[in-house]
């Protein structure tokens, strides 16, 4: 890869903005102040997220001049993620209405979809899906909740910089061990993008993520996974396979909490990985455990849809049902 010096230089960009970003923020009172909804016990500085989405979109201009990326995804990634991530610092620094919120997260999902160009077909048991236009609006949504997904389970110090880091990592073995090293670029930069931010938000973290930078990483890897659909749908169910950690427990949270009636926009700590911290009195095992269901779990699973040619909705399936037993196992949904 010629580009190859844009790695180390993505991670030492990363990591000196964040830490500006942290000084900012300990001078102007910028803080996250710990209360009955909080997982953390001490006012930790907010929004270093915004170092990660700098320094990803100033790869991204770079990867543009040198002409070694697809313009289209590059628009599509650069204008979404830049779109959510201006979203997500407003309402860091202020507050947006909720259908605001949701009207720019569609926005932003329409067009990275505009560019993408939709939906790919699907291969599904063997049979391939031709949805159009609702695989288009499927697809929209797909976007909105994992933007809203990683930025509710962005709460314990770590957790969404050590999922986002594996999910990219694994996509690009996935890349290569299937012949498209070629795609590895993008999910590389922004591993080292997050990297960079890593340094200071490993537990204790010193500096949180903040809207902006959660936000952004879910959309982004949602563009990266749907730009890896259109050439292949293994490719694709090996994305969704490498979220799972992610998609389950948000997803179970989200439908026990919608069941019971609650105010599902409302602040709340009872997602599984938060019931765990609590549990454990800590967040480096959680985080660290994350960091382990990635590495021994989910990615041989996503490996075995590249090499062994298992049916990747299937496996998706197989992936998630130990996890789904995680997330009863830590009450995920239930009153605190």
């Amino acid at each position: 890869m010629t580009q190859g010096w844009l790695i180390p230089l993505v991670v030492l960009l990363s990591f000196g903005l964040t830490a500006l970003l942290r000084r900012y923020a300990l001078a102007r009172s910028i803080m996250d102040i710990p209360n009955a909804r909080s997982s953390h016990a001490v006012p930790t500085p907010r929004g270093g997220g915004v170092a990660i989405v700098l320094a990803f979109l100033l790869s991204l201009a770079a990867l543009g001049a040198l002409q070694v990326a697809s313009f289209d995804t590059l628009v599509a990634l650069g204008g979404a993620g830049g779109l959510i991530a201006l979203i997500g610092f407003m309402d860091d620094h202020g507050h947006i209405a909720a259908r605001w919120r949701l009207l720019g997260h569609f926005a932003a999902a329409g067009w990275a979809l505009f560019w993408l160009g939709g939906l790919p077909p699907l291969d599904v048991f063997g049979i391939r899906l031709e949805m159009g236009w609702v695989g288009t609006v499927l697809a929209a949504f797909y976007l909105v909740w994992l933007l809203n997904l990683y930025n509710f389970m962005d709460g314990i110090d770590g957790i969404a910089s050590i999922e986002a880091i594996c999910a990219c990592l694994g996509a690009c073995l996935l890349y290569w061990v299937s012949g498209h090293e070629q795609l590895a670029v993008l999910p590389l930069l922004l591993a080292a993008a997050v990297c960079g931010f890593l340094y200071w938000n490993f537990p204790p973290a010193r500096i949180f993520m903040g809207d902006a930078g959660s936000g952004f990483l879910g959309i982004a890897l949602g563009v990266l996974s749907l730009q890896a659909a259109w050439v292949s749908s293994q490719l694709f169910w090996g994305w969704l396979i490498l979220l799972g950690v992610f998609i389950v427990d948000a997803t179970f949270t989200l439908g026990r909490r919608l069941a019971r009636g609650d105010k599902v926009y409302e602040a709340h700590r009872s997602h599984a990985y938060q019931f765990a911290s609590r549990q454990y009195g800590k967040h480096l095992p959680v985080t660290l455990a994350v960091a382990a269901l990635n590495l021994f779990w989910l990615l041989p699973l996503a490996l075995c849809v590249m090499l062994l040619k298992l049916d990747g909705l299937l496996a998706v399936i197989i992936a998630y049902a130990p996890l789904v037993l995680l997330a009863v196992r830590y009450r995920a949904g239930a009153l605190e």
